[in-house]
């Protein structure tokens, strides 16, 4: 056997695949607790996510701080089990957790260093929401495709343009190197690592057991039309907005929105657009395709009837605004989530 396979073989055993946390003074709590929740449920899920002899997952979360006390940036403070500094032996899982405390530590160089020595002995690193900067810092994640928060996929690009960033992707893999976007995708990536380690059905009953979201796949946009109801400024729009998000089967055509908001069709579109910042049709079809997704995860509904009840023509054009919206098609979309066979239209 050679070394990386006993290197491999070593994080499985005594108890399951290490999971190492790096958490400091001021990282988002959910950061951390989120995936330890995830890869914890693997093996106390009551409806047995955790079968026959699988290998499930010893947690540690170290600190960054000098110190096992951490103070996250939500003033709640979590007791590490050690420095990182005094980590020893294999290490499977390696992730940085994201917070208001990543800048102070992607200047941290003994921890940059200790982050550079660890990657190549462990079997994946990964980083949370902000924790990609950090891993940016050390030079990790140069010639690598990463994502984090939307909002400051811009200044990862900037202050780290060796760096190829995503800014839609939930989380991104590239090799073993995994970055997310913010804060509860890092219990996204956490159930696509389960997943990779034991199977769809133990990621499926995790979920389940979380009462999370059925997993998204990583390539989902990490923001949807519902988060942007607030966006106008205008009541009327603003309220609009939220009729369309309740009503996706309705006639939502320029003209009939407009009647509603008893505005010309030329000038409610320009309106729409100034306020909301896309077309009315893109809004639309926006709010269809969330309303899509959420019946193909939580339903077995013929991608005839999602189609119908979510306002498309068919599955023709269903499918066509999925690949434009999510950049996967609806019956893709489903074999990602649900085991079994999808029925097509």
């Amino acid at each position: 056997m050679g070394v990386a396979s006993e290197r491999r073989a070593g994080a499985r055993g005594r108890g399951g695949r290490r999971v190492v946390l790096l958490a400091y003074p001021g990282a988002d709590l959910l950061d951390v607790a989120g995936p330890c929740a995830v890869f914890d449920a693997f093996g106390h899920a009551p409806d047995g996510a955790r079968e026959g002899t699988a290998p499930g997952y010893r947690l540690e979360v170290v600190s960054a701080g000098g110190g096992t006390r951490v103070e996250t940036s939500c003033r709640v403070a979590l007791v590490a089990g050690r420095d990182y500094r005094s980590i020893r032996g294999t290490v499977d899982t390696l992730l940085v957790a994201g917070g208001e405390g990543a800048w102070r530590a992607a200047r941290d160089e003994p921890l940059l260093r200790w982050l550079r020595r660890m990657a190549p002995r462990v079997r994946r690193i990964g980083s949370v929401c902000t924790g990609a900067f950090v891993l940016a810092a050390a030079g990790l994640l140069d010639g690598r495709r990463a994502t984090t928060h939307w909002e400051l996929c811009p200044r990862l690009a900037r202050d780290h343009p060796a760096v190829a960033v995503e800014e839609e992707p939930i989380f991104v893999r590239d090799g073993n190197v995994y970055t997310s976007a913010g804060v509860t995708a890092g219990m996204d990536l956490a159930l696509a690592m389960v997943e990779e380690d034991h199977g769809h059905d133990a990621a499926m009953r995790i979920a389940r057991h979380l009462v999370m979201f059925v997993r998204r796949p990583g390539g989902q946009p990490q923001f949807s039309a519902a988060l942007d109801l607030q966006a106008a400024e205008r009541r009327p729009i603003r309220e609009l907005q939220a009729w369309i998000a309740g009503h996706p089967s309705g006639d939502l055509s320029v003209g009939a929105l407009a009647a509603r908001v008893h505005m010309s069709p030329r000038n409610f579109a320009r309106v729409f657009r100034d306020e909301v910042g896309q077309t009315p049709a893109r809004f639309v079809e926006r709010v269809r395709v969330e309303a899509a997704r959420r019946l193909l995860e939580e339903s077995a509904a013929g991608l005839d009837r999602v189609a119908r009840e979510c306002g498309f023509g068919g599955p023709d054009s269903m499918r066509r605004s999925f690949l434009r919206v999510l950049r996967v098609a609806p019956s893709k979309y489903r074999g990602r989530l649900l085991p079994g066979p999808v029925r097509s239209a």
